[in-house]
């Protein structure tokens, strides 16, 4: 019912979430859930995970919140971490070592910042922030408390001994809940266009990661073959649903994360660039005045030449700005032929992303020890056609695509079996499988993208 771009401010090098513009659109969304449906009985926000907002005693944000995109980040993992206290991080977190993650930007905060940390009395990832300032109740709920890396992945609750030994306050961070856990009615500051309309309607924390969100909603049988999912969008998130975090050297060493999800499930995936370096392209192309939609993109890609393949792993495609530039650079740094068109530019990129997904899928395939046949490719990257056939022809497995908005479903189902919705006993995917319309994509019999 109400789309928006997720509102962002450029200071300098610095790079923040815009707090007050991201609570107009969410207060204008729930406005037109409610126009479209007086009867509404709950609301949960979902969001992207390891950003969070400061809070001063009052409990009122003390500066907007950094984007994980922004710099400051990039030498305090390494500055930081030892291989023991690597070895420690990843037995008690089980989460993998990006410069981003949480742990990372609240050391960034204690070098350039000591005085917003002095006056912190409480820290809040973004979408438990919007259910705060929805509801009154300051808590994280488990999914996305896991994504931080100071959760202990087995016992669910804040690493303390870890955040000490890291001279991060335990007492800054908010109580956890499990997903689903209802918070209460919707009760938004006075000033708040919501605030006469909210006695009816309750806050759910359901899973406020969208990540955990989407996995919920992968439309895999029970008694379907082994398989794993690809939740694809700005990034792409590869892995497997297990029932107890996988914490061996392996996993560590092959950058792996276990990250908690719905029903006691951990979520173990690698994260992986995704479709932010096309979007990025795209964003450059449109500054510079051309004309495109998301067809003509797909036609021209189809029509091209392949350039072979680049590694968006590679340092250069986190940042914002000049992608297409960073794109020629590579090449020719690495002897590969430079992307002419257009449409060279969006095949190189697709096809890059699908060997991606072949190679992570290998190591994923050795580290669980399991055929995983099948790929569920969700989120938006489930409607870029030759994404999911590269993928399949790359990886020799089938791909069942959709659905296209599994974080939004997933987040819908978990708040109608919160509110008892649902009819007892019956598993989200199962209503997924039944509400969606899914399309299959098998490998081609050869590909140059398997070699």
């Amino acid at each position: 019912v109400h789309r928006f771009e997720t509102p962002m401010i450029e200071d300098g090098d610095r790079l923040y979430w815009d707090l007050e513009a991201l609570e107009a659109e969410v207060e204008t969304g729930v406005r037109k859930g409610l126009d479209a449906a007086p009867a509404l009985r709950s609301v949960s926000v979902d969001s992207w995970a390891v950003d969070t907002v400061p809070l001063d005693e009052d409990g009122q944000p003390l500066r907007n919140p950094y984007c994980y995109r922004d710099p400051r980040t990039q030498a305090v993992m390494d500055d930081v971490l030892t291989a023991e206290l690597r070895t420690e991080i990843y037995d008690t977190t089980g989460i993998q070592f990006l410069p981003i993650n949480t742990l990372y930007q609240v050391l960034a905060d204690q070098r350039m910042e000591p005085d917003v940390v002095e006056r912190t009395a409480l820290r809040l990832p973004i979408a438990d922030y919007l259910h705060y300032r929805l509801c009154g109740e300051a808590v994280a709920e488990r999914s996305m408390a896991s994504t931080t890396q100071l959760l202990d992945v087995r016992t669910g609750d804040w690493a303390t001994d870890l955040m000490e030994h890291l001279g991060i306050d335990p007492d800054t961070w908010p109580r956890v809940v499990p997903p689903a856990t209802r918070l209460g009615p919707l009760a938004p500051p006075a000033n708040s266009p919501l605030a006469p309309r909210s006695s009816t309607v309750e806050v759910v924390a359901g899973c406020t990661h969208d990540t955990a969100c989407a996995v919920a909603a992968t439309p895999a049988a029970p008694d379907g073959p082994p398989w794993a999912y690809i939740s694809c969008g700005t990034w792409s998130l590869l892995g497997v649903e297990r029932t107890a975090p996988l914490l061996t050297d392996a996993a560590r060493e092959a950058g792996f994360t276990n990250e908690l999800g719905l029903d006691g499930t951990v979520r173990f995936l690698k994260n992986l660039t995704g479709l932010w370096v096309l979007q990025e392209c795209e964003r450059a192309w449109a500054a510079e005045g051309q004309q495109f939609d998301y067809d003509t993109l797909q036609r021209e890609a189809r029509a091209a030449e392949p350039h072979g393949t680049i590694d968006l792993d590679d340092p250069r495609f986190l940042e914002r700005g000049e992608m297409p530039r960073k794109i020629e650079a590579y090449c020719r740094e690495h002897g590969q032929p430079v992307p002419e068109t257009r449409g060279a530019f969006v095949r190189l990129v697709l096809e890059s992303l699908a060997a991606d997904h072949r190679d992570k899928l290998a190591v994923l395939a050795d580290l669980v020890d399991a055929p995983l046949e099948v790929i569920h490719l969700v989120g938006g990257g489930a409607r870029n056609e030759l994404l999911c056939q590269w993928t399949a022809d790359a990886t020799g497995r089938r791909v069942v695509a959709g659905p296209a908005e599994a974080t939004a479903l997933g987040n819908l189902l978990i708040q109608a079996r919160a509110m008892d919705g649902l009819p007892d006993d019956t598993p989200i995917r199962d209503v997924v499988r039944a509400s969606t319309t899914l399309r299959t994509y098998d490998p081609a019999a050869t590909s140059p993208l398997r070699d």
